[in-house]
Protein backbone atom coordinates (compact mmCIF):
# COMPACT_ATOMS: atom_id res chain seq x y z
CA UNK A 1 0.00 0.00 0.00
CA UNK A 2 1.39 3.65 -1.10
CA UNK A 3 2.76 5.67 2.18
CA UNK A 4 1.35 9.31 2.54
CA UNK A 5 3.45 12.19 3.19
CA UNK A 6 2.56 13.88 6.69
CA UNK A 7 1.75 17.86 6.41
CA UNK A 8 3.15 20.53 8.64
CA UNK A 9 0.76 22.18 10.70
CA UNK A 10 0.87 25.14 8.86
CA UNK A 11 -0.16 23.18 5.17
CA UNK A 12 -2.89 21.68 7.43
CA UNK A 13 -4.31 25.16 8.02
CA UNK A 14 -3.73 26.18 4.13
CA UNK A 15 -5.51 23.15 3.02
CA UNK A 16 -8.47 23.44 5.26
CA UNK A 17 -8.79 26.96 3.74
CA UNK A 18 -8.03 26.05 0.54
CA UNK A 19 -10.97 23.28 0.69
CA UNK A 20 -14.33 24.72 -0.11
CA UNK A 21 -16.60 21.30 0.83
CA UNK A 22 -17.47 18.05 -0.88
CA UNK A 23 -19.12 16.99 -3.71
CA UNK A 24 -20.93 13.69 -4.23
CA UNK A 25 -21.70 12.75 -7.64
CA UNK A 26 -23.15 9.51 -8.93
CA UNK A 27 -21.54 6.58 -11.84
CA UNK A 28 -22.31 8.87 -15.50
CA UNK A 29 -22.04 12.34 -13.78
CA UNK A 30 -19.83 14.67 -15.65
CA UNK A 31 -17.43 15.98 -13.09
CA UNK A 32 -15.46 18.57 -15.65
CA UNK A 33 -15.81 18.87 -19.34
CA UNK A 34 -13.82 19.07 -22.01
CA UNK A 35 -13.38 22.98 -23.35
CA UNK A 36 -15.42 24.27 -19.65
CA UNK A 37 -13.78 26.78 -18.06
CA UNK A 38 -14.20 25.66 -13.93
CA UNK A 39 -13.44 27.53 -11.17
CA UNK A 40 -12.80 24.70 -9.18
CA UNK A 41 -10.39 21.67 -9.14
CA UNK A 42 -10.87 18.35 -6.93
CA UNK A 43 -9.10 15.63 -4.86
CA UNK A 44 -11.01 12.31 -5.40
CA UNK A 45 -11.83 11.03 -1.76
CA UNK A 46 -13.71 7.78 -2.55
CA UNK A 47 -14.72 5.91 -5.74
CA UNK A 48 -13.54 5.75 -9.26
CA UNK A 49 -13.52 8.52 -12.39
CA UNK A 50 -12.14 8.22 -15.31
CA UNK A 51 -10.80 10.68 -17.94
CA UNK A 52 -11.50 11.19 -21.81
CA UNK A 53 -11.64 13.00 -24.84
CA UNK A 54 -14.00 13.04 -27.93
CA UNK A 55 -13.87 13.13 -31.61
CA UNK A 56 -16.53 15.38 -32.98
CA UNK A 57 -18.45 11.44 -34.32
CA UNK A 58 -18.58 10.76 -30.75
CA UNK A 59 -15.77 8.28 -30.67
CA UNK A 60 -14.48 8.15 -26.94
CA UNK A 61 -10.95 7.57 -25.96
CA UNK A 62 -10.29 6.91 -22.50
CA UNK A 63 -6.94 8.46 -21.12
CA UNK A 64 -6.63 7.69 -17.49
CA UNK A 65 -8.65 6.71 -14.49
CA UNK A 66 -8.54 8.20 -11.18
CA UNK A 67 -8.83 6.73 -7.78
CA UNK A 68 -8.86 8.23 -4.23
CA UNK A 69 -6.34 10.96 -3.66
CA UNK A 70 -5.75 11.70 -7.10
CA UNK A 71 -6.34 15.30 -8.25
CA UNK A 72 -8.60 16.26 -10.44
CA UNK A 73 -8.76 19.70 -12.70
CA UNK A 74 -5.12 20.35 -12.54
CA UNK A 75 -4.82 20.88 -15.98
CA UNK A 76 -7.91 23.33 -16.29
CA UNK A 77 -6.45 25.37 -12.96
CA UNK A 78 -3.04 25.80 -15.16
CA UNK A 79 -3.97 25.86 -18.77
CA UNK A 80 -7.39 27.77 -18.59
CA UNK A 81 -9.97 25.38 -20.41
CA UNK A 82 -10.08 22.00 -19.94
CA UNK A 83 -8.69 19.36 -22.87
CA UNK A 84 -10.30 16.75 -21.56
CA UNK A 85 -13.49 15.43 -19.82
CA UNK A 86 -13.70 13.67 -16.46
CA UNK A 87 -16.82 10.93 -15.55
CA UNK A 88 -17.40 9.49 -12.09
CA UNK A 89 -17.05 5.73 -13.14
CA UNK A 90 -18.94 5.16 -9.89
CA UNK A 91 -20.35 6.81 -6.83
CA UNK A 92 -17.68 8.81 -5.85
CA UNK A 93 -17.16 11.52 -3.48
CA UNK A 94 -14.54 14.76 -3.97
CA UNK A 95 -13.04 17.47 -2.03
CA UNK A 96 -13.60 20.64 -3.81
CA UNK A 97 -10.77 23.42 -3.70
CA UNK A 98 -10.74 27.08 -5.37
CA UNK A 99 -8.64 27.23 -8.26
CA UNK A 100 -7.88 30.89 -7.69
CA UNK A 101 -5.88 29.97 -4.39
CA UNK A 102 -3.43 27.61 -6.18
CA UNK A 103 -1.26 30.55 -6.58
CA UNK A 104 -0.96 31.45 -3.51
CA UNK A 105 -0.18 27.69 -2.76
CA UNK A 106 2.76 28.11 -5.16
CA UNK A 107 4.07 31.39 -3.62
CA UNK A 108 3.76 30.87 0.13
CA UNK A 109 3.69 26.04 0.29
CA UNK A 110 6.81 25.13 -1.50
CA UNK A 111 6.23 21.63 0.07
CA UNK A 112 2.57 21.61 -1.10
CA UNK A 113 3.83 22.48 -4.52
CA UNK A 114 6.26 19.83 -4.81
CA UNK A 115 3.09 17.24 -3.93
CA UNK A 116 1.29 18.61 -6.83
CA UNK A 117 4.45 18.31 -9.68
CA UNK A 118 4.83 15.06 -7.66
CA UNK A 119 1.06 14.23 -8.70
CA UNK A 120 1.30 15.63 -12.23
CA UNK A 121 4.56 13.76 -13.19
CA UNK A 122 2.96 10.54 -11.56
CA UNK A 123 0.19 11.24 -14.04
CA UNK A 124 2.74 12.04 -17.05
CA UNK A 125 4.56 8.22 -16.08
CA UNK A 126 1.41 6.38 -16.38
CA UNK A 127 0.11 8.05 -19.50
CA UNK A 128 3.66 6.56 -20.92
CA UNK A 129 2.68 3.31 -19.71
CA UNK A 130 -0.34 3.19 -21.30
CA UNK A 131 0.53 4.83 -24.67
CA UNK A 132 3.60 2.15 -24.70
CA UNK A 133 0.82 -0.45 -24.14
CA UNK A 134 -1.49 1.25 -27.17
CA UNK A 135 1.63 1.21 -29.39
CA UNK A 136 3.12 -2.23 -28.65
CA UNK A 137 1.07 -4.52 -26.82
CA UNK A 138 -0.86 -7.31 -28.07
CA UNK A 139 -4.82 -7.11 -27.79
CA UNK A 140 -4.93 -9.67 -24.76
CA UNK A 141 -1.35 -7.83 -23.63
CA UNK A 142 -3.34 -5.02 -23.57
CA UNK A 143 -6.05 -6.20 -21.56
CA UNK A 144 -3.92 -8.20 -19.65
CA UNK A 145 -1.96 -4.57 -18.38
CA UNK A 146 -5.14 -2.56 -18.09
CA UNK A 147 -6.56 -4.57 -15.63
CA UNK A 148 -3.48 -5.72 -13.91
CA UNK A 149 -2.40 -1.79 -13.65
CA UNK A 150 -6.62 -0.99 -12.26
CA UNK A 151 -5.64 -3.84 -9.83
CA UNK A 152 -2.40 -2.45 -8.30
CA UNK A 153 -3.86 1.04 -8.36
CA UNK A 154 -6.18 0.08 -6.14
CA UNK A 155 -4.17 -1.86 -3.99
CA UNK A 156 -2.00 0.78 -3.78
CA UNK A 157 -4.96 2.52 -2.20
CA UNK A 158 -6.21 0.32 0.46
CA UNK A 159 -9.00 -0.60 -1.90
CA UNK A 160 -8.02 -4.68 -1.92
CA UNK A 161 -7.11 -5.18 1.76
CA UNK A 162 -10.34 -6.86 3.46
CA UNK A 163 -12.34 -7.73 0.25
CA UNK A 164 -12.34 -9.15 -3.26
CA UNK A 165 -11.93 -6.12 -5.95
CA UNK A 166 -14.69 -5.69 -8.60
CA UNK A 167 -12.90 -3.02 -10.83
CA UNK A 168 -16.46 -0.95 -11.59
CA UNK A 169 -15.89 -0.88 -15.47
CA UNK A 170 -18.24 -2.14 -18.61
CA UNK A 171 -16.36 -4.03 -21.40
CA UNK A 172 -17.40 -0.30 -23.37
CA UNK A 173 -14.72 1.37 -20.92
CA UNK A 174 -11.95 -1.22 -21.83
CA UNK A 175 -12.54 -0.85 -25.34
CA UNK A 176 -12.58 3.25 -25.88
CA UNK A 177 -9.28 2.60 -23.20
CA UNK A 178 -7.87 -0.19 -25.56
CA UNK A 179 -8.70 1.38 -29.16
CA UNK A 180 -10.54 -1.83 -29.91
CA UNK A 181 -14.01 -2.58 -31.33
CA UNK A 182 -16.74 -4.26 -28.81
CA UNK A 183 -16.46 -7.24 -30.87
CA UNK A 184 -12.60 -7.80 -30.65
CA UNK A 185 -12.57 -6.44 -26.45
CA UNK A 186 -15.38 -8.89 -25.84
CA UNK A 187 -13.23 -12.16 -27.37
CA UNK A 188 -10.44 -10.89 -25.51
CA UNK A 189 -11.64 -10.21 -22.32
CA UNK A 190 -13.16 -14.03 -23.07
CA UNK A 191 -9.53 -15.68 -23.32
CA UNK A 192 -7.91 -14.07 -20.18
CA UNK A 193 -11.36 -15.84 -18.25
CA UNK A 194 -10.28 -18.85 -19.74
CA UNK A 195 -7.44 -18.77 -18.52
CA UNK A 196 -8.87 -18.08 -15.15
CA UNK A 197 -7.02 -14.64 -15.12
CA UNK A 198 -10.72 -12.76 -14.34
CA UNK A 199 -14.13 -13.34 -13.68
CA UNK A 200 -16.77 -10.83 -15.62
CA UNK A 201 -19.65 -9.60 -14.04
CA UNK A 202 -22.36 -6.95 -15.12
CA UNK A 203 -20.57 -3.87 -15.30
CA UNK A 204 -17.20 -5.09 -13.32
CA UNK A 205 -14.30 -7.00 -13.53
CA UNK A 206 -12.97 -9.41 -10.56
CA UNK A 207 -9.65 -9.84 -10.47
CA UNK A 208 -8.79 -13.97 -10.20
CA UNK A 209 -4.74 -14.19 -10.78
CA UNK A 210 -3.49 -10.77 -10.66
CA UNK A 211 0.20 -11.96 -11.03
CA UNK A 212 -0.90 -14.17 -13.78
CA UNK A 213 -2.18 -10.67 -15.37
CA UNK A 214 1.35 -9.66 -14.88
CA UNK A 215 3.00 -12.15 -16.94
CA UNK A 216 0.48 -12.05 -20.00
CA UNK A 217 0.91 -8.47 -20.25
CA UNK A 218 5.04 -8.95 -19.52
CA UNK A 219 4.59 -5.57 -17.24
CA UNK A 220 6.71 -5.54 -14.11
CA UNK A 221 3.66 -3.72 -12.18
CA UNK A 222 3.77 -0.17 -10.04
CA UNK A 223 6.62 0.99 -8.05
CA UNK A 224 5.23 1.78 -4.81
CA UNK A 225 6.68 5.52 -3.73
CA UNK A 226 5.60 7.67 -0.93
CA UNK A 227 2.81 10.42 -1.70
CA UNK A 228 0.95 13.00 -1.25
CA UNK A 229 -2.41 13.55 -0.20
CA UNK A 230 -4.11 17.17 -0.85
Amino acid sequence: MEHFRAFSPEELKFVAGFKRGELVAEPGAMILAEGAHSAQLFTLLSGWAFRFKTLEDGRRQILNYSLPGDLIGLQGSVIGAMEHSVEALSPAVLCVFQRDRLADLFKHHPGLSFDVTWLASREERMLDENLLSLGRRTAIERAAYLVAFLYQRAAAVGLTEHKGLLIPISQQHVADTLGLSIVHTNKTLRKLSDRGLIRWHDRACEVLDPEGLLAVSGWSGLIERKRPLI
